[in-house]
């Protein structure tokens, strides 16, 4: 049975004001929202319903916001250990303890993700002071408790260089999953646009990383999906022969099996950018999952550059990234390097 995953957002409540947050960056998020313990309720629920209605095992990346914020966040840890419900945490350090990190791991939290955005000076900058050496430093709070370590960088102009420094610290730092990717732009990032072939230079550059510490036990989850462009032009990934045409095989995953729940109960299809496709609060979300408005990111024809490309069923780059650029979906990756004739 395949998993389908809902990346929850049960709180606007936030220790940082990150230059690229999706909430934050454009100055225009003036009300903080936390879902009360009947939302919640109603919208653990929907979920379980959905997947039930589809033959889904749910998984849930539950996040804000910091979720720890939340003002009932033990209940909602204690609502998925009733249910027997493993998930992960996207969230901040500052509130990481030992004590805190060992509840967390009682309460069924198998991995928590936080972010690393730079080396000091450039990470503090982006999110807060001191926010760097306090992640780091909560690194081993999750290790001792058994809660394997994700380390997530947004990658943009302003610490591309910096790259090969956070995958040499993820690895001293023994971060058991790291992955990188491209922020779908707001006014911040369009300012700090990465040209295709200076991220097809990173991608080179972060390979070799990878290649360097192969056998060090961080695992690098290749998450940008022009990763398959690269590794096809290097002899590394194949496409299969003999493929159903009707297939989807991989690459964005939007539409597929995913749903992002914000804290108002605002359903989107991806969370990187404005896609709101029903309420949760009011609506099934199998209705919606299965209605118009998600059928609209379905139209895997309408890839304008990408539909001309052996690889579409593959990879069609990011499209939520695209749109931060273009307001189009189905438009160019803007860091998509391969030339289509024609």
């Amino acid at each position: 049975m395949e998993y389908f995953a809902f990346k929850w957002h049960i709180t606007d409540s936030c220790d940082q004001r990150c230059q690229h947050c999706y909430i934050f960056s454009e100055k225009n998020h003036t009300i903080l929202k936390e879902m009360s313990w009947t939302e919640l309720e109603s919208v653990f629920d929907n979920c379980l319903n959905m997947c039930k209605k589809t033959n889904r095992i749910p998984y849930f990346y539950i996040t804000g916001g910091d979720p720890i914020l939340h003002s009932r966040f033990w209940d909602i840890m204690e609502l998925f250990r009733s249910h027997n419900i493993s998930f992960t945490i996207l969230g901040n350090p500052f509130h990481l303890t030992d004590e805190v990190c060992k509840k967390l791991k009682d309460h069924g939290c198998e991995r928590y993700q936080l972010s690393i955005d730079g080396l000091r000076e450039t990470h503090d900058a982006m999110r807060k002071k001191g926010s760097f050496d306090t992640t780091i430093e909560k690194l081993k709070c999750l290790h001792n408790a058994g809660i394997r370590s994700a380390i997530m960088t947004t990658v943009s102009g302003v610490n591309a260089d910096e790259m090969p420094g956070i995958i040499d610290l993820v690895v001293e730092n023994k971060v058991n999953v790291f992955a990188f990717a491209r922020y779908a732009p707001t006014s911040f990032e369009k300012s700090t646009h990465l040209t295709p072939e200076r991220y097809r230079e990173l991608l080179e550059v972060c390979w070799q990383k990878f290649e360097q510490y192969r056998e060090s036990g961080t695992s690098f989850n290749l998450k940008d999906h022009l990763w398959v462009l690269f590794l096809h032009e290097k002899g590394l990934f194949t496409i299969p022969e003999n493929l159903n045409d009707d297939i989807i095989y991989d690459g964005c995953n939007c539409a597929n099996c995913h749903l992002t729940i914000l804290p108002k109960g605002d359903v989107y299809a991806c969370r990187r950018f404005e896609s709101n496709i029903g309420n949760a609060f009011n609506e099934n979300l199998y209705d919606i999952f299965t209605g118009k408005k998600m059928d609209a990111y379905r139209g895997y024809d309408k890839f304008e550059k990408c539909n001309s490309c052996e690889l579409k069923r593959f990879c069609r780059g990011c499209p939520a990234v695209t749109y931060g650029y273009t307001g189009n979906f189905y438009g160019s990756d803007p860091q998509c390097w391969k030339k289509i004739a024609g």
